[in-house]
């Protein structure tokens, strides 16, 4: 792979499961539903699956507007975010600034809980792997708002596209409430569209059985 790596959902995909961030099989999730599929974009932890990831990022956000910061929301988004910045810069000749938070906020040295560029006043892409509940958005909109950004969207891994509470997803209820586009570089479709080409009809059952009774 070069350093010019292009996304492709179905590599995207191939890469994933051969480095077990994405498992089909049987999975109970927070909410108590049993999934047939598990993604953890945590194990994307090599410098080729990052590479990848960032790639994808970096081709969404060129095709965004008002990308003047991105932001990586702790701890997961960290990597993703600095990786993203060198993908913009290397594969499209964009130099963006980039940052992310604390959990905790520091009381020396620089402080707060913010590190890295100033989102004062600037229009921020918010850079992470899912949305599950949307609560770990939420937070990180209130922290940003709070010093003073304007949030231009949210970029994911992956759309699960099932219901959340109500009838919405969690990635629509976020869109709908924050009023900011969600993109996604891979859905339960495009996994679903993979198990078909591969002949998988018993993991491709699982997923139907799921949407129908979760999906949107």
């Amino acid at each position: 792979m070069t350093s010019q790596a292009t996304f492709n959902p179905q590599a995207f995909i191939e890469l994933a499961l051969s480095r077990g961030v994405l498992k089909f099989g049987e999975f109970t999730l927070k909410s108590g539903r049993v999934s047939p599929y598990f993604f953890n974009a945590g194990l994307l932890n090599d410098g080729e699956a990052l590479t990848l990831l960032a790639s994808g990022y970096a081709d969404q956000l060129i095709a965004c507007e008002n990308v003047e910061v991105i932001f990586g929301p702790a701890y997961k988004g960290i990597p993703f975010v600095a990786a993203t910045a060198v993908a913009l810069s290397q594969n499209h000749g964009v130099s963006v600034p980039w940052g992310f938070n604390r959990k905790e906020a520091k009381d020396h040295g620089e402080g707060g809980v913010l590190v890295g560029a100033s989102v004062a006043g600037k229009k921020v892409w918010i850079i992470d792997d899912v949305i599950t509940a949307g609560t770990a958005i939420r937070e990180v909109v209130t922290i940003l708002k709070n010093a003073g950004a304007q949030i231009a969207g949210v970029l994911v891994a992956l759309d699960r596209q099932e219901k959340g509470q109500g009838k919405l997803s969690a990635i629509q209820e976020v869109q709908k409430e924050l009023e900011i586009p969600v993109h996604a570089l891979i859905s339960m479709k495009d996994l679903m569209d993979f198990l078909a080409a591969k002949g998988e009809k018993e993991a491709l059952a699982k997923m139907e059985d799921y949407r129908v009774k979760y999906g949107i």
